[in-house]
């Protein structure tokens, strides 16, 4: 099983997972959050980064998620995953992206599970008003 961990601004990504897992159910391995703070140093949180990394690589890949490129939680971690044969790095995590790889993880390959949130995260970006008046009109 692919495992996944998730770090972002603050406690973001910890209320991420707790939605997630709501709709998906408890995820009781294999998922682990790491928030980050400014009164944290980057030494601090690329210890705390590792750490987790190392304790969710047991072989079968792990899929990284930030919140937003350029940001600290994405600065940090690439340059500890950059060359790591079995870890892939998506940055933008929304609700669905979670939803889908605690769904899929199981049962995807690292690769395919990358290309499945990525799709499911930007398919779920949406201007709602749009939406709906063209479905209206296609009816």
């Amino acid at each position: 099983m692919i495992n996944v961990l998730v770090i972002t601004h603050g406690e973001f990504g910890a209320y991420l997972v707790e939605a997630a897992e709501g709709i998906v159910g408890r995820q009781d391995r294999g998922v682990r959050v790491v928030a980050t703070s400014p009164r944290q140093s980057i030494a601090e949180i690329q210890k705390r980064v590792s750490r987790a990394l190392a304790e969710l690589d047991d072989g079968d890949g792990v899929l990284l998620f930030t919140d937003m490129p350029g940001g600290t939680p994405n600065n940090v971690a690439f340059p500890l995953v950059k060359d790591a044969p079995r870890v892939e790095m998506v940055s933008g995590v929304n609700l669905y992206m979670l939803v889908s790889a605690f769904s899929q993880r199981g049962r995807m390959t690292l690769d395919r599970l990358v290309e499945k949130v990525v799709a499911d995260g930007q398919k779920s970006v949406r201007d709602v008003r749009r939406m709906f008046l063209a479905a209206a009109e296609a009816r």
